[in-house]
């Protein structure tokens, strides 16, 4: 018998809370700005059969890639108090600096009792001890360049986090001490989780939490079945291109197959993973596949498991977008990520109205040293500009699609790095013209106060990002080193290089196409 829909929907909000709880949590006793002031993390929740019943709103590319981390680790046995660390990208991850932790739940916190799920949660560390301070190295060829790659491990044993292995683990990353501190915030969201559940346990009672996440997971999937109902049937085709590192062009291609109530994506066409670092797993793809379909169909649909289940994936093994290891994958995750979304989000507009293209890039910057002195790891995402609607202007300096996360905010930037912010302001007139203008970029301009490393992984500046209905493109974005004496030099998509105290990068970041004549 299937719940009635008020319980239905007090138990879907009940997870739901569950989630943002952990990543209240998460965010509060993190050390780390990229975690504390941007919050680049996730929280879910899981069934015992590892389907994700509910995820917070954070972040987009981690929606498809969450369940194949808990997918992971789901058969290796579990104890009440156990909790798993992953961050390789071709078991359950999506570049190294993204870490999870998988925590199984257990009805009252005893191993003997039932398993009722999981929780997990993914959170961006500031280094993993790659290459380039920060660990988003712009010249990566391998995997082994960008970081410790960590399998499933059980790093928690009925409770007893294993120190030996979590220093084991940070002293080969830059800030040690940081990065446990970091990682022992997520252990804290997941122990919140357990004590989430257990709550709704005891007060609704064991049969009907978990017959509350079966319905919600098939909540899920009929309204998103509903909603693809509405889209014509038909085979519609999008292709796009990635700068690629040191020039040339990277190409995905996509065949979205829309037929009654179900969703074909394939990406064949598309090209072999480079030599580079644009290469993505995939659990990434489908994280951009899932949001697209989640914008096109109804994003009041519970953020669940159900509602990928009308979605198939399709990507030749060792394409760009299906990529095997060792490639290296630190920009797959943030800018490859960001192209799968726009070319599937083409794909659609044969059948759909669909916005014009936003800025498509995470515009990565890190920053950092290794001086004696004390050294440092810096790493953001900006904004740029969204692509305008059928019905409305893009916004303007905000992240797009598959970034969610805030800048850090100046004083935090100031007083924590050895940098002066030197401008962060709208980047007017960048975002396309037409009946509905394109979002503005923004300029971030960042001086040196000591010798530094820098590294840049950012797109869209040489191919701008399209108008949609006869709506002009948006401005390409630009990279420029300033030197202390003032004179510019135009630095590529992918740059990475040193900072002497006094100069400055100054990213201008891409604005949004336009829609309409």
């Amino acid at each position: 018998m299937s719940l009635d829909p008020v319980t239905l929907q007090v138990l879907a909000g009940s997870f739901k809370a569950v989630c943002e709880e952990m990543g209240a949590v998460l965010v509060r006793a993190a050390h780390s700005a990229n975690i504390k002031e941007r919050r680049d993390a996730s929280t879910a929740l899981f069934d015992a059969a590892g389907e994700m019943v509910m995820q917070a709103e954070h972040i987009p590319v981690h929606l498809g890639a969450m369940p194949d981390a808990v997918a992971a680790v789901r058969d290796l046995g579990h104890r009440a108090g156990d909790a798993w660390i992953l961050n390789d990208p071709y078991r359950g991850g999506t570049h190294l600096p993204d870490i999870t932790i998988v925590s199984p739940l257990f009805n009252n916190g005893r191993t003997g009792d039932r398993l009722l799920g999981f929780a997990a949660c993914r959170a961006h560390h500031a280094d993993v001890g790659g290459s380039t301070p920060g660990s988003m190295p712009a010249r990566s060829s391998t995997l082994a360049e960008e970081g410790v790659v960590i399998p499933p491990t059980r790093i928690a044993v009925r409770g007893e986090i294993d120190g030996n292995l979590m220093r084991g683990l940070t002293s080969r990353m830059r800030g040690p001490r940081q990065r446990e501190a970091d990682l022992r915030a997520q252990l804290a969201a997941n122990r919140v989780a357990a004590i989430g559940l257990a709550r709704l346990v005891e007060r609704n009672g064991l049969d009907l939490v978990e017959r509350g996440m079966a319905e919600v997971l098939d909540y899920a999937e009929r309204r998103t079945r509903a909603s693809i109902e509405a889209i014509p049937d038909g085979q519609y085709h999008a292709r796009d291109v990635l700068e690629a590192e040191g020039g040339g062009e990277l190409s995905i291609a996509v065949r979205v197959r829309v037929r009654g109530a179900g969703v074909e994506v394939d990406f064949a066409g598309t090209d072999n993973q480079s030599k580079g670092n644009l290469n993505c797993p995939l659990s990434v793809t489908k994280s951009a596949v899932y949001y697209v379909l989640r914008v096109a169909t109804d994003p009041d649909i519970p953020a669940s498991a159900g509602s990928y289940r009308p979605v198939e994936v399709l990507a030749p093994a060792g394409c760009l977008v299906n990529a095997q290891p060792p490639a290296a994958v630190a920009g797959g995750n943030v800018e490859t990520s960001s192209r799968i979304a726009d070319v599937v989000f083409a794909a659609l507009g044969e059948a759909m109205p669909m916005p014009a293209q936003g800025q498509g890039t995470m515009n990565n910057l890190t920053l950092g040293n290794d001086a004696s002195t004390g050294s440092f790891t810096y790493y953001e995402t900006l904004g740029g500009g969204q692509g305008a609607c059928p019905d409305a202007d893009g916004p303007s300096a905000v992240h797009v699609a598959m970034s969610n996360t805030l800048n850090t905010p100046v004083e935090a930037l100031e007083q924590e790095f050895p940098v002066w912010v030197r401008e962060h302001s709208l980047r007017r007139g960048s975002g396309g013209a037409g009946r509905h203008r394109g979002g503005d970029g923004l300029i971030r301009e960042l001086e040196a106060r000591e010798p530094m490393e820098y590294s840049l992984l950012t797109e869209r500046r040489r191919v701008a990002p399209r108008g949609a209905a006869g709506g002009a493109p948006g401005e390409r974005g630009r990279n420029l080193l300033v030197g202390a004496g003032g004179a510019t030099r135009e630095l590529p998509s992918k740059a990475q290089g040193r900072l002497a105290a006094g100069e400055a990068l100054r990213i201008e970041t891409p604005g949004g196409g336009g829609y309409g004549a």
